[in-house]
């Protein structure tokens, strides 16, 4: 029976309360929902955290770390993701588009990656793309691509590298071609958001026969094409991924109870397809990754 592996990504940047009361945004919740979507068949899990006043999102290692340890006092093998999305984003003001306007939190690469030396997860995000998100522009620039890369790496880190569109496998493409990678790439092809990949089996055909030979990666989509593009994913010979992050829907006029719920879902689907989902043991040991 072939397999796969399985990442719950829990909340992300944009998703709200507004959209689905069962958000987690403490580190509390943050950190039962991971163990919760581990008992599911998740073998990793991709975290961003909250202030948990204002809900926004935060870099705060002391956050980050809460999360960490909270986990790891319930569970040392579940793999945990930590995002390094946050600081990249520009905000033209309408007055001067020179000058950043008020949503701009562009952050030099080394504080993108305080969180990650400090703690030390089994990976971390690494964005490669430059695009127009809603009405900013996020930017990852080579030698900020290559000095956050650099920096995740020394640190024994497994770098997970996101893919929004063609021309960033382009760019992944130029950093193999450098030898910039320690291990062959971990990769998630990320479609549904606008201006980006669109989710479709097309695109992920198309996505997957651009990536290098030796590529592990994960295709999954945002909104109503969430569960298919897992299913997609399955079938096309990659991993999968689902979770509050990414859609607000369990069903048709159903919010997500849990992101455990989205887990046993997926779950199900790629088991009735065939497929059988790993451990966080085997996963480890697929992608080199040390134990506790």
């Amino acid at each position: 029976m072939a397999s796969l592996f399985l990442t719950s990504a829990l909340l992300g940047n944009f998703s709200s309360r507004a959209q689905n009361a069962n958000l987690p945004i403490t580190p509390a919740e943050i950190a039962r929902d991971a163990l919760a979507s581990a008992e599911a068949g998740a073998a990793i899990v991709h975290i961003h955290v909250r202030e948990p006043e204002t809900e926004l999102p935060s870099m705060e290692t002391a956050l980050y770390r809460e999360v960490v340890d909270r986990i790891r006092d319930k569970n040392d093998e579940l793999i945990i993701n930590l995002t390094t999305g946050n600081g990249g984003r520009y905000d033209p003001s309408a007055e001067n588009p020179a000058i950043a306007g008020p949503k701009t939190n562009l952050l030099l690469p080394d504080d993108r990656v305080q969180h990650i030396l400090a703690i030390k997860p089994d990976i971390a995000t690494l964005d490669l793309n430059t695009m127009v998100f809603g009405e900013e522009v996020v930017i990852n620039t080579l030698s900020s691509i290559r000095r956050m890369g650099t920096l995740i790496q020394q640190t024994g880190v497994r770098p997970e590298i996101e893919l929004f569109d063609s021309g960033d496998v382009a760019i992944l493409n130029t950093l193999m071609a450098e030898q910039f990678f320690e291990k062959p790439p971990l990769c998630s092809i990320v479609m549904g958001v606008k201006f980006g990949f669109v989710p479709l089996p097309e695109t992920l055909l198309y996505a997957r026969g651009l990536l290098p030979g030796n590529a592990i990666w994960t295709g999954f989509g945002t909104g109503a094409m969430a569960f298919p593009m897992v299913a997609q994913s399955a079938l096309m010979g990659g991993n999968i991924r689902i979770g509050m992050e990414d859609a607000v829907w369990l069903e048709k006029g159903v919010r997500a109870p849990s992101n455990r719920a989205m887990v046993e879902k997926a779950a199900r689907i790629v088991r009735e397809l065939g497929f059988e989902l790993e451990t966080p043991k085997q996963v480890r040991a697929r992608l080199g990754l040390l134990g506790l």
